[in-house]
């Protein structure tokens, strides 16, 4: 179940009732006349099930209630009442198949946010992970993929395509082209550092890493594990089943490859820069092509399982 907090004028509280009260499996409908002061109006508080979430977010934006009220929602973790079991079973389709967009549109555009704390988990991320290619390293490896914080990017390109937001694929595009762009920078720094206290060499890079070679050979493995892990990561972010996206996170090498290619760099070895580049454009690619894909297949077979035809005109804006 999801819980539904409204603010509203008093004069619009009637109507957005109705309307919510049209929304199956609505259940624990409440009004607090005059309780809210700021934005001043009539709070209306409901839990309604997942699986009609979308529905009456967007019919009640319909309304307007988002530009002259607010909408916040909530899970319930729990909920003991035979009339809320029976709302959901009212409401058609499967709570674990519902998709809520509105949501999954706002936890992608925190999640691709350029902020310092993303440019440094992305930068910590990168040189951990030259530590674990050097030293060909599969703890420091893993250590760095479940840090990095490139999915979050990645899964707002997918969900901005499917929504046409082409404002926040741009945004998306720039948090990701520039993340990697300053990790690299710093990762050639630290390398340098590093080989200047003695503790990195060149030949640790060119010899035999039986651990982190796969970084600078890119195959069809590299393909078909970015097109597993988009979906993997696109239906762990849909279904609220985060814990999902660590086994996302360790399973490509994007940080691996940026951190090999900046290391490369640092020595000149322009052949396992590239490779590594490759590796990395390779993973990128595949995990957003197949994140829209997934999110484009979902959408389809929800429309079907519930009958409907095209989603409902909602208003939603870019970001």
């Amino acid at each position: 179940m999801l819980h539904l907090r409204i603010i509203t004028p008093a004069e619009r509280t009637e109507e957005t009732v109705t309307t919510l009260r049209g929304v199956p499996g609505t259940y624990n409908l409440i009004v607090l006349p005059g309780a809210a002061r700021e934005p001043e109006g009539d709070v209306i508080l409901c839990d309604v099930a997942r699986e009609s979430g979308d529905d009456a977010v967007h019919a009640l934006r319909r309304l307007g209630v988002d530009a002259y009220g607010s909408i916040a929602v909530e899970n319930v973790d729990l909920t003991v009442s035979q009339g809320a079991d029976r709302a959901e079973k009212e409401a058609p389709g499967d709570s674990a198949d519902a998709v809520l967009w509105d949501q999954l549109a706002e936890i992608t555009h925190e999640e691709s946010t350029l902020s310092v704390t993303y440019l440094s988990f992305m930068t910590l991320a990168t040189t951990l992970a030259a530590c674990g290619v050097v030293l060909d390293n599969a703890v420091l490896i893993v250590g760095a993929m479940a840090i990095g914080p490139d999915f979050g990017p990645l899964a707002g390109v997918s969900v901005a395509m499917v929504e046409r937001r082409h404002r926040l694929v741009a945004r998306c595009l720039i948090c990701l082209l520039v993340g990697f762009a300053i990790a690299i920078a710093v990762t050639v720094l630290f390398s340098l550092a590093m080989d200047a206290a003695g503790l990195f060499h060149a030949e640790q890079l060119t010899r035999h890493r039986p651990i982190t070679e796969f970084i600078v050979s890119p195959d069809e493995f590299s393909l078909i594990v970015g097109v597993l892990a988009g979906v993997a990561g696109t239906l762990s972010l849909t279904s609220a089943k985060s814990g999902a996206l660590v086994g996302v996170a360790i399973s490509v090498t994007t940080i691996p490859a940026a951190a090999n290619a900046a290391v490369a760099l640092s020595y000149g070895n322009y052949a396992q820069t590239r490779a590594s580049s490759e590796q990395l454009l390779l993973n990128l690619v595949a995990i957003s092509v197949a994140g829209t894909l997934t999110l484009l297949a979902q959408k389809w077979l929800w429309r079907m399982r519930r009958g409907r035809g095209a989603a409902p005109a909602d208003g939603r804006q870019d970001r």
